[in-house]
């Protein structure tokens, strides 16, 4: 990994001067951010080097430019788009009020059931006027003031008006941002997610009538949802005026509503909806998406390099650490009370916290307090991002306290090396750890898996690994196993192989049929 910084900085990677094999739609991701889906990214792109790349960036207002990856020489060209930020348009265009009349109906249908007609008429009222529209005419006329009310009235009346438009603003910003940016030109579209980006490759399908292929890794619904039931999802655009403590229960379904609508709208556009394990499959099923289209792909290892890195015995002290990034949705507050309760019987305990701390600032320094509060400080490190590489070696237990996961690498690294996990049961943790695969191998148990946000039971967990050397030795062989037999890159790499080299050369599905051109 290689901290550069910047993609202007970087080689030759300004606007596509042809049409790459595969255009990868990345949401908050790689390669500004480190991490399960960034990882997963970089390794896929290295991997299918005999493909051209061109990748799509979303990033939000005010994101940290700096690349935390240097990109591939495969990548041969990237496009930026900052949701909520439009170009400003001309201040005023002929049929103005038409125009606005004639989006409000769509948008507000695309917005709540996410239908892809809606999106096609969207399209096609914004295609010929591309050039002239922008936040002038979509978010500060006043026929978009006139369409905010009529919007507000006809469906949450009942909350405030003042959360609602600022809600309303963020919400159509960024949706406008997606359907107004340039459109590159390739064989595939991909996305790594549903939301905003799902929404753009579904646009994608509708415009070029190429393939879209969809690899969800968590549910996105269901991490939004998570986010606003812990009250603090608005924090950044507080600073911008929308003052709430707590999102109203009404604008909150508001939002639910629109990041469903725009999953639902991917799954019709997509040729392909792959996730990482079964379990997700569920979600995916209740979100709108088809059966026939889905497909699981496990996250894979290269088990000869991690099985390689030599492990440090005692007398170093017993060692744990959660691998991942200082935020909320990795419940970090449930790792630091488990370690609380574990130096009463483990007083020699080293424990750390690996993972960037800047993503949440707040969030990370509300858990240094804690750390403090709780005098933990001789015993817990937080050692920002490093190279787990560098650490793996010297971890007795590998501990995840997830509320929402989806197939974390950090598993599948650590069992490959042969580390036991106490993780949560969130996402693919139980399916790596424990269950029986159906294919006549014995099950191995490769770890511990705990309720979500029970500190006791993960300490416990634990505890047992690191005090009965026997059962510590069963579960280190059994994850080995299971990583070695489930979770190679080899067929990972040779399956994602496989599906490009057939869509390269096959037109997209009949979901782009009414496309706009």
């Amino acid at each position: 990994m290689s901290h550069a910084p910047g993609i202007s900085a970087q080689r030759n990677r300004g606007k596509p001067k042809a049409q790459a094999d595969v255009c990868l739609i990345l949401e908050g991701s790689y390669p500004f951010v480190t991490g399960g889906v960034s990882s997963w990214t970089h390794e896929l792109i290295k991997a299918q080097s005999h493909l051209s790349f061109h990748l799509v960036f979303l990033v939000a207002p005010g994101a940290d430019p700096a690349c935390r990856y240097e990109l591939p020489a495969n990548v041969s060209g990237t496009t930026r788009i900052v949701l909520q930020q439009i170009p400003a348009g001309r201040r005023r265009i002929s049929g103005e009020k038409k125009l606005m009349n004639r989006l409000e109906g769509p948008m507000l249908r695309l917005l709540s059931e996410g239908d892809l007609a809606d999106l096609v008429e969207v399209q096609a009222i914004l295609a010929g006027r591309k050039t002239e529209v922008g936040s002038n005419v979509l978010l500060d006329s006043s026929h978009a003031w006139q369409m905010l009310v009529r919007m507000y009235n006809a469906t949450y009346p009942e909350a405030s008006f003042l959360d609602y438009f600022w809600s309303w603003r963020v919400l159509f910003g960024g949706i406008y941002s997606v359907l107004l940016a340039e459109m590159p030109q390739a064989r595939i579209y991909h996305s790594a997610s549903t939301g905003y980006a799902g929404l753009f490759a579904a646009r994608a399908a509708l415009e070029t009538g190429r393939p879209v292929l969809l690899t969800e890794h968590g549910i996105y619904t269901n991490e939004r949802r998570i986010e606003i039931a812990m009250a603090d999802w608005f924090h950044e655009m507080e600073e911008d005026g929308l003052s709430v403590h707590r999102l109203p229960h009404q604008l909150s379904d508001m939002w639910v509503k629109a990041f469903t609508a725009c999953s639902r709208c991917c799954y019709k556009a997509a040729d392909k909806i792959i996730t990482l394990f079964e379990g997700n499959q569920l979600f995916q099923l209740m979100d709108g998406a088809q059966r026939n289209k889905m497909m699981v792909i496990p996250n894979g290892v290269d088990i000869d390099h991690y099985t390689a890195i030599p492990r440090e015995h005692p007398p170093r002290p017993p060692t744990v650490a959660l691998i991942g990034r200082v935020v909320q949705i990795k419940d970090v507050k449930s790792f630091i009370r488990a370690c609380a309760m574990l130096q009463e019987s483990i007083p020699e305990l080293q424990a750390l916290i690996m993972g960037s701390t800047t993503e949440e600032a707040h969030y990370y320094a509300e858990c240094k307090q804690m750390v403090e509060h709780m005098g933990l400080e001789n015993i817990i490190t937080f050692t920002g991002q490093v190279s787990v590489d560098e650490y793996l070696g010297k971890i007795d237990v590998v501990v995840l306290t997830s509320i929402s996961e989806g197939q974390p690498l950090i598993i599948l690294e650590a069992g490959a090396a042969g580390i036991p996990v106490v993780a949560t049961d969130a996402g693919a943790c139980r399916e790596i750890l424990l269950s029986d695969h159906h294919d006549g191998d014995p099950p191995h148990q490769g770890g511990v898996v705990t309720p979500l946000s029970n500190p006791a039971s993960t300490a416990q967990a634990v505890e047992r690994l690191l005090v009965d050397r026997e059962w510590y030795q069963r579960c280190s062989e059994g994850i080995r196993m299971r990583i070695r037999r489930y979770y190679n890159k080899s067929c990972f790499n040779r399956t994602y192989r496989d599906l490009y080299e057939y869509y390269r050369h096959h037109p997209g599905s009949d979901a782009a049929a009414g496309r706009v051109v």
